[in-house]
């Protein structure tokens, strides 16, 4: 008996253990309370889990029982693991894991966990002593294991795995379910246990009872037994990860050992163990850096009484993250998505000693003895297959809604989505798969291949594999699944050539049971084809040469009958198909079976007579000797017209013809028509009486299958010359989805401007793919000769192709011809290289000649020839001639195999010549090099590959060896390659492609990637270094998961929450950058990770940030549940009862707009219905001497409402985008803001010349200017330089010429004018009224003075004339066609020549042609309005208000201009596609659209990055109005509101947002942070109040809600903490004053003194109360808008509160504006005790200081406008006033002097000043400026203080203040 035996726990016995479904549903009940994993998957039998190595059952004598030890010196050949490879996975849901094991003395350990999360992607958590610090990746995390002492490791050890957390915290996922677990060697395991519940394994059940201890006791059967008087801890270690300790993510994990604190119920035992460095206070935040290495390194130490706890070894993060929070709402935080998303089945992965890993759950290629891995794991995953096939071109199958197709392609299995062209992949496979099979249901595929044979069950829904069958069949031809699925058949042939049927039962197989076999039969009769009958799943048929059979299967055997052929017995039969009765009540044997025949016949058999009933034969019309038009080939996306109806004379049907028929070789039959296959190429579909052909489609070979789809609208069909496709009925068009090779790839040559990627094949052929896609766009056939190396021309469309005759060709691209033919060679061409500067190509052959040649221009000419140059032995390879990246050098192997040659390119003479064979005098045999490559021409670097599978690296100049790798693959290397970084080396040998990390010196790692069915020919990085691709049985396109770290544009400095570091310098256009850093440094950052789930559910952008707590009001109530997450765009409802908003027209506009109202919303934001609270003042104050007390620093948010409102180039680094009225312009290395300031009103939009040195912005009409403004700047000076008078009143968008001579202006569509500048004078060439609204306007770039506009229902095209100084337009205006419907184009750019597209207001973009006028193409691009459309080469890029930006892949849409408006769209593909989480208005992109600057409505702007998939917030701000801003005690943070319900707290260093709040459905009104007083990081908190009158308290140190009380029934106003921080004080906008408890979460007392009244300021204060005469601890203040202010002192831990003070003003008889007065404001002076500064009170506009001893105003200071914010300096005697003018006054009280500051376009409704008084914070609705105070002056004798003996009475003038 084993160590899991015993009882079954409750509701555990005998049940399958079932994963969650979708979604992550909750825990199995049979799972609860607790599962015995060992026991319930009976490990003791050893059927559901597998051993190997030194596994043997020992008895343990601490534990008194049996366990199991698993010892080796290599982990990873000793080990147990469940389950078994190929069975169902374990689908454990509990959230914690129970490991009880003993490592073994001086002997390491590993445990792997294999869990899934919520989404289905599979990370491995593993677990080890081997491990030396913690590395997380993306489908990896790895945490180390160590012990101080050595005693320590012989100790039992309860391992308590968290796995939520560690998902949660580490891999930022949210938990799904435990797949599997592997125990390796070294170590003692008893058993394992998962559960929901948190025990404590010291505790007993009867402890816990007796001492009524509020923890959770261990079971019985899990518990170590302890003898009498002994402690637990004495005797075992436990060991909890996560550590409860932990504060959060932004600690370094860490396992931590706990026995219980002293003190309590167990505190008098000696262990005092902990792991990992002590979390730090919060207010000691640093520079919210990346941990300090150190600390990320978990010890177990060995406890002692006086063992002291290991002191911090670095700062702390801010932490980010709760698993609980307090009350009844429970907290969550869930992790974003990779910035590349994969499934497990994408990845086939083997590890480093070469054995083949699971293909569902990849493993990194590393030895467990390493300890070590430096690549990112995974480095490569499958993108994309070209081609079909390989073993068969018969099978491909339809999905269950017809969506997708199945099919294999050598040994992978691909499901191709028809419409996107989207591939998933089922790997696993060793050989080429020979059959496939598809249920009714579409959740069970079943694949087969011949060597070895074996059987593969998947999930096709999940991707992974069920099942692994050792098929008792030697090779498998045929399967067939029964209509529930329960059945599976398969035909094939023994050992000994005979024919072979079996059965097995497969109803079980997704439930985690096994797959049986039923029944196995063979027969001497040929089978062609085998079907299960679709009615009766016992019923099945077969076909082949001369026979028909029915099989049935009872009883545990298959039986078969022949049917009667009669006159047919000699007919080879191809194909059968059950008929599909339309009456589903038709009895099975009733129906009909169709038999097709190579003959031409086509059979209908009675199944319940068992005989013919009807013979029909296919025939050819036209005489054998008669001439028949040639083929036409299909073009890349549709077939050429069908024929139908009587039109058809490919072929007659007739009851009993003579002569020879069309060989048949597939059919398939619907319930109204019969599709058919023939070797003559066609594909007809007729009626089922076959009475006449309905439609045919020819094809380029012969018909190997044809499938009809499940709604009977499309039929599949597939050829032997390797074409898949699929002919729409409804339509009548024949769609070609895939073309390939039908041999062996032996070449392959990229291409980097055109991304076009050329292979040569032995199946003489040589074909063009479009890499974006993988479609095929060219090809060239060779009939004599076979094609052996090709070579793609770096600028010219022309590719080179050396045949095995020796001769070389060009073919030209565009014009597909032969451009002129070399036969200088007399053997095969072995090489072929061209120059990256595209000027010389080079030719090597067998013979061993070296061919120079010219190819400047498309048809190149010979220049020298050099015999017995190079290596006569070699074989065709891209790897044997190689060119230098700086096209200086050449290299081959040559003139010998043992030699390689490098020469200069231009004059071939020889620089140096290394002879490999004496590199190793040790070896038994003389080397040869067998492949070369350059490095990166700075590293100058030669890679020579040699037969004893080594890698040398030598000095390409002085032929010195480097570096040597040796054992590289187990045969030479034929294939090399190495990224333009020198950082990932490929290689390729036999069927494997590895992947080595370059830069590591010593032992470099490899990661071992398989998946091809035949030796890799050839790899190669793509230009971009993105993607890899691999060429042998086909090609295979890799993505680069971990982008190579290198220079890039100045938008990749990091940015919110990574790790600080040197600015970056600027690179090509072609890197991707991620301002967030490299993949380490996000996950090292500061910002957890967002609920996917909620996200997807929610359209929010993938992307890391910092923590949101979500919550979800329920009917507006409040009580829903809370969750965190990121700041996730969420619609929220406006304040009901609560204060307005005081610009309430800034609403974003919806998915849908007309034309008129879509300007207003987005152009002129603004300016609708805002609310004016004073006139702006007439005269400014004079500043005083020397430079202004402000200087504005930054602006936190983006204006968001105007089309080209961001501009960026990635060339030169400029960033500039509005935010108001200011132009910001950004340093992406520094993150320093320059503000272009001189806009009157907020600017609409902006244009940046091609040239980057000249800006034009324009702004919006104001009350106060009858036009708008347009402003040139001086880019490099950033100074204005012309001020143009523009005749617009509102510009909508700027454009540019293509030469920058000219700037047109277009008006929005109440002004409806169109404007021409010269750029030369900036004078207005021309200005005229249009007749119809134009919403976008644009240059085009091959046309000079020609530019175009749309609007509603056209596309309108101005052309420049200029006779002299008179400049007209002359106007074109194109209707959309009426197909295309009625639309509202609102967007448009220019593609290549001739091609514009046009967004519309539905969500089509339409393709025009220029030349023309005409409109030839359109599709479906989006759901909603399309106001962004950017396109570069073969890339469009559309961005649209239901806030999706969607990549298309448009090359193939200059070919379809040929066919005009018959054109279709299925060759627009879709790449890629992100949410944001706003409408898009504005995008800008680099010249290949891979990255890019978008903004959105939501005020934020988007770093994007197509080759990562990610999106990455650059800019941010609050979506509404702003209503508070606090600081933390350090004034290291701050926190803001907002009426969007959000809480965000920043870092002041580099004002990035760290942490988010959001309330769904509310208004958060008012703010508070708890007091110094609160230092600690528990301590340090905020409080929050909401519109429906409840206050939240959040803590900072756990990211989560701590506290949710409800103490008043209206809107909160304002909120303050008292002095100790244990009381707040709270008021609504009923005046009532609420006093609340947090720790105890009630309201002690309600002041109703201001009742009536909104309160408009709380304060609190340390005065002594003393010195205004009342006792207390606390002096604090309420105003309300009544004009009145109430002054108390109170002691509150002793309820005590009287009011010292009430002051009371008469109300101004009017308002400056109408709606409410401008708040009342009151606050405590900083540098005086008892003075009150007070604003807002009384019928003047002035600032009133108010002694609290003399109750006097002492002073007034007059204001030109009403104030509607207040700030008080502590360390200077500065106040800040927010007036409604737009205005911002600072004044010096301690010289008298003022100063006014401008650039608000709002009301500034707040001012701040930091606890330090160098900054100050101002808002104006939801735009934030923060100022740097520049001059502080000490604290001095005030004039205000001096009029403290003459006080000046109530209404007495104001003393002068200023200078």
């Amino acid at each position: 008996m084993g160590p899991g035996s015993g009882a079954r726990p409750a509701g555990g016995a005998g049940q399958l253990a079932r994963g969650p479904g979708p979604g992550g549903s909750a825990p199995a009940a049979w799972q609860h309370p607790f599962l015995n994993v060992f026991r319930h998957f009976r490990v003791d039998e050893w059927r559901r889990a597998a051993k190997e190595g030194d596994v043997a059952l020992v008895t343990d004598k601490t534990l008194r029982g049996a366990v199991y030890r698993i010892r080796g010196a290599v982990s990873a050949r000793n080990y147990i693991q469940l389950p078994r490879p190929g069975a169902q996975p374990l689908g454990l849901t509990g959230r914690y894991l129970y490991v009880l094991f003993r490592p073994l003395p001086a002997r390491h350990f590993v445990i792997h966990l294999d869990v899934s999360t919520e989404d289905g992607q599979g990370v491995r958590v593993s677990f080890s002593s081997l491990f030396r610090e913690v590395k997380c990746t993306a489908t990896w995390l790895q945490f180390p294991f160590a012990f101080e002492a050595a005693a320590a490791g012989a100790r039992w050890t309860c391992l308590q795995l968290d796995l939520r957390d560690t998902l949660l915290l580490h891999g930022r996922r949210r938990y799904g379910h435990l797949r599997g677990v592997r125990l390796c060697a070294s170590l003692l395991v008893r058993n394992l246990y998962t559960s929901d519940l948190c025990f404590d394994p010291a505790v007993t059940v009867a402890e816990a009872r007796r001492a009524k201890l509020p923890v959770t006791p261990v079971p019985r059967e899990m518990a170590f037994p302890v003898p009498k008087g002994e402690s637990w801890h004495d005797r075992y270690l436990h060991v909890r990860f996560p550590s409860d300790r932990s504060a959060g993510p932004s600690e370094p994990p860490r396992i931590s050992c706990s026995p219980p604190e002293a003190g309590g119920p167990r505190g008098d035992r000696a262990e005092s163990a902990t792991l990992g460095p002590v979390p730090q206070p919060f207010p000691c935040l640093g520079g919210l850096g990346k941990p300090v290495q150190d600390s990320a390194s978990p010890v177990v130490q060995s406890a002692s009484p006086a063992a002291p706890r290991r002191a911090p070894s670095g700062p702390s993060r801010l932490p980010e993250h709760s698993s609980s929070c307090g009350g009844s709402e429970v907290s969550a935080v869930g992790g974003p998505e990779p910035s590349a998303s994969a499934q497990a089945a994408d990845l086939h992965t083997v590890p480093g000693d070469g054995r083949p890993c699971a293909a569902a759950e990849p493993t990194a290629a590393q030895d467990a003895s390493s300890g070590e891995w430096s690549l990112p794991d995974p480095v490569l995953r499958l993108r994309g297959v070209v081609g079909f096939g390989g073993h068969s071109t018969k099978w491909a199958l339809w999905t269950r809604d017809g969506a997708a197709v199945v099919y294999p392609c050598h040994a992978v299995i691909v499901v191709l989505r028809i419409h996107t062209m989207e591939q998933r992949f089922f790997l696993g496979h060793t050989d080429k798969v020979s059959a496939l099979a598809l249920d009714t249901e579409g959740s069970l595929l079943a694949s087969a291949q011949e060597q070895p044979s074996t059987v593969r069950l998947w999930d096709f829904r999940a991707g992974g594999c069920l099942s692994l069958l050792q098929s008792p069949v030697h090779s498998t031809c045929s399967l067939s699944f029964s209509e529930s699925g329960a059945l599976l058949c398969g035909v094939g042939k023994d050992c000994h050539g005979r024919t072979v049927v079996v059965a097995w039962g497969t109803a079980q197989v997704s439930l985690g049971g096994d797959v049986v076999v039923l029944a196995k039969a063979h027969t001497d009769f040929d089978i062609q084809a085998f079907h299960v009958a679709p009615a009766d799943g016992t019923r099945m048929a077969s076909c082949g040469r001369g026979s028909v059979r029915l099989w049935r299967l009872r009883g545990g055997a298959l039986r078969s009958c022949p049917v009667d052929l009669g006159e047919h017995h000699s007919l080879d039969f191809t194909d059968l198909a059950f008929e599909q009765a339309q009456d589903s009540g038709r009895e099975p044997a009733a129906r009909t079976l169709y038999v097709c025949s190579r003959s031409g016949y086509i059979l209908e058999v009675d199944l319940q007579r068992l005989a013919v009933q009807r013979a029909r034969r296919l025939l050819p019309t036209h005489t054998p000797g008669s001439p028949r038009s040639r083929k036409q080939p299909f073009s890349s996306g549709r077939g050429r017209p069908l024929c139908r109806g009587s039109g058809f004379e490919a072929a007659a049907l007739t009851p009993r013809p003579p002569g020879p028929g069309v060989a048949l070789s597939s059919l398939s039959v619907s319930a109204a028509a019969c599709a058919v296959g023939s070797e003559d190429g066609y594909l007809r579909l007729w009626p089922r009486d076959f009475s006449s052909v309905l439609l045919e489609a020819e094809h380029e070979g012969p018909v190997s299958s044809v499938r009809v789809s499940p709604d009977g609208l499309r039929v599949l069909s597939t050829t032997s010359s390797g074409h898949l496709g699929f002919l729409d009925i409804a339509a009548q068009e024949y769609t070609v989805l895939v073309r390939s090779h039908v041999a062996p790839v032996r070449g392959l040559s990229v291409e980097r401007s055109r991304g076009q990627l050329a292979t040569v094949s032995a199946d003489h052929s040589v074909r063009i793919w479009d890499l974006a896609t993988l479609q095929q766009l060219y090809d060239f056939t060779s009939s004599g000769e076979a094609p052996s190396t090709v070579a793609l021309h770096p600028a010219w469309p022309t590719v080179f192709c050396g045949f095995c005759s020796g001769a070389v060709r060009a073919f030209s691209l565009e014009a597909p011809e032969a451009l002129v033919e070399h036969t200088h060679h007399r053997g095969a061409v072995t090489g072929l290289a061209v120059t990256p500067d595209g000027s010389l190509l080079f030719s090597a052959c067998a013979r061993g000649t070296l061919t120079q040649y010219s190819c400047a221009v498309p048809r190149c000419c010979v220049l020298r020839v050099a015999a017995n140059v190079v290596c006569p032995d070699a074989h065709p390879s891209p790897s044997i001639l190689v060119v230098s990246g700086d096209s200086h050098l050449l290299a081959f192997v040559g003139p010998s195999k043992h030699a390689v040659t490098v020469m200069d390119t231009a004059s071939l003479d020889k620089l140096l010549q290394v002879d490999v064979s004496a590199l190793d005098p040790a070896g038994s045999r003389l080397d040869s090099a067998v492949a070369v490559c350059f490095g990166p021409v700075p590293s100058g670097h030669l890679l020579v590959s040699t037969s004893s599978s080594k890698v040398i690296v030598l000095d390409a100049t002085s032929g010195r060896t480097l570096r040597k790798l040796c054992g590289v693959h187990a045969v030479a290397c034929p294939s090399l390659a190495l990224s333009e970084d020198a950082r990932f080396l490929l290689t390729a040998a036999g069927r494997a492609v590895k992947v080595w990390d370059y830069s590591t010196q010593a032992g470099p790692d490899c990661q071992v990637y398989i998946g091809h069915s035949e030796p890799v020919q050839a790899v190669a990085f793509t230009p971009d270094q993105q993607q890899v691709l691999s060429i042998g049985d086909t090609v295979f396109l890799w993505d680069v998961l971990a982008a190579p770290p290198r220079q890039v544009p100045a938008l990749s400095r990091v940015r919110a929450g990574c790790a600080p570091g040197p600015p970056r310098t600027c690179a090509s256009s072609h890197s991707s950058p991620d301002p967030r850093g490299t993949p380490a440094a996000r996950e090292a950052g500061t910002c957890p990770a967002l609920d996917e789930e909620s996200r997807r559910a929610e359209g929010a952008p993938k992307t890391p940030g910092p923590p949101v707590l979500a919550e979800e009001e329920a009917g507006g109530a409040g009580d829903g549940a809370v969750e965190a997450r990121k700041d996730s765009p969420r619609p929220h409802s406006q304040l009901t009862g609560g204060a307005q908003s005081t610009r309430t027209a800034r609403a974003r506009p919806p998915a849908h707009l007309d034309s008129c109202t879509r300007s207003v919303a987005l152009c002129e934001a603004s300016t609708l219905a805002r609310v004016v609270h004073g006139p702006q003042p007439a005269e400014r104050l004079p500043p005083p001497a020397g430079r202004k007390q402000l200087q504005l620093k930054a602006v936190v948010g983006y204006g968001g409402n105007g089309q080209a409102s961001v501009v960026w180039r990635p060339d030169t680094g400029f960033f500039a985008y509005t935010c108001g009225r200011l132009v910001v312009v950004e340093d992406l290395h520094s993150g320093a803001q320059r503000h272009w300031r001189g806009h009157p009103e907020d600017v609409a939009t902006l244009a940046l010349s091609h040239d980057a040195q000249v800006l034009a912005s324009a702004s919006g009409r104001g009350s106060a200017a009858a036009a708008c403004q347009i402003r040139i700047w001086d880019v490099p000076g950033g100074l204005c330089q012309q001020l143009l008078s523009s005749p617009h009143s509102a510009v909508r968008a700027l454009a540019f010429s293509p030469d920058d001579r000219l700037l047109v202006t277009l008006g929005d569509c109440g002004d409806g004018t169109l404007a021409l500048w010269s750029t030369a004078t900036y004078e207005l060439l021309l200005s005229t009224r249009l007749r119809e609204p134009v919403h976008a306007v644009a240059f085009s770039p091959w046309g000079a003075g020609e530019l175009a506009g749309v609007g509603p229902g056209t596309v309108t095209s101005w052309l420049l004339r200029q006779h002299g100084t008179d400049v007209g337009l002359q106007a074109r205006r194109d209707p959309v066609p009426e197909e295309v419907g009625v639309v509202e184009l609102t967007s448009l750019c220019y593609g290549a020549a001739p091609l514009l597209y046009c967004g519309s207001s539905s969500g089509r973009v339409c393709v025009w042609d220029t030349h023309v006028g005409r409109c030839f193409l359109a599709w479906e691009a989006d759901d909603g309005e399309i106001g962004v459309l950017l396109c570069s080469g073969s890339r469009l890029l559309s961005g649209s208000h239901t806030r999706r930006l969607r990549l298309w892949a448009v090359g193939a849409v200059l070919e379809l201009r040929r066919k005009g408006s018959g054109a279709r769209s299925s060759s627009v593909f879709l790449e890629h596609e992100l949410t944001l989480d706003g409408a898009v208005v504005s995008a800008s992109f680099d010249d290949s659209l891979d990255m890019g600057v978008v903004g959105t409505t939501a005020g934020t702007l988007w770093y994007v990055g197509w080759a990562e998939g990610t999106s990455t917030r650059l800019v941010s701000g609050h979506r509404k109005k702003v209503t508070e801003v606090v600081f933390s005690p350090s004034g290291c943070h701050c926190a803001t509101c907002s009426e969007d319900g959000s809480v965000r707290v920043w870092s002041l260093a580099s004002m990035e947002l760290v942490i988010q709040f959001q309330v769904l459905n509310q208004s958060c009104l008012c703010l508070a942070w708890s007091p110094p007083s609160c230092a600690r990081a528990e301590q340090q908190r905020v409080v929050a109040g909401y519109g429906d009158g409840t206050l939240r308290v959040f803590s900072l140190a756990r990211t989560a809600l701590e506290l949710k009380m409800c103490p008043h029934r209206a809107a909160l106003t304002a909120v303050a903490f008292s002095t100790d921080g244990q009381t707040i004080l709270s008021g609504d906008e009923l005046g009532l004053v609420a006093v609340s408890c947090p720790r105890a979460g009630l309201t002690f007392r309600v002041l109703s003194d201001h009742q009536g009244a909104p309160i408009s300021a709380l304060q609190s204060t340390s005065r002594q109360c003393g010195d205004v005469g009342a006792e207390g601890t606390d002096l604090w203040l309420a105003a309300s808008g009544d004009q009145r202010v109430s002054v108390w002192a109170s002691d509150w831990p002793r309820d005590h509160c009287e009011l010292v003070d009430w002051l009371s003003f008469p109300a101004p008889a009017t308002l400056e504006a109408p709606g409410r007065p401008p708040p009342c404001l009151a606050a405590f002076c900083p540098w005086d005790r008892a003075l009150l500064v007070c604003v807002g009170l009384g019928v003047r506009k002035e600032v009133m200081l108010y002694s609290l001893r003399q109750k006097q105003v002492l002073d007034r200071i007059p204001l030109p406008c009403s104030a509607v914010s207040l700030s008080l300096s502590s360390a200077a005697q500065l106040m800040a006033i927010g007036l409604t003018g737009c205005t911002l006054r600072l004044v010096d009280c301690a010289s008298g002097t003022s100063q006014d500051f401008a650039g608000h376009d709002d009301s500034v409704h707040l001012c701040r000043f930091t606890p330090s008084s160098r900054t100050l914070f101002t808002a104006a609705y939801n735009r934030i400026l923060v100022w740097e105070v520049t001059e502080l002056r000490p604290r001095g004798q005030d004039r205000l203080l001096a009029c403290a003996e003459g006080p000046v009475p109530v209404g007495a003038p104001s003393a002068p203040c200023t200078v």
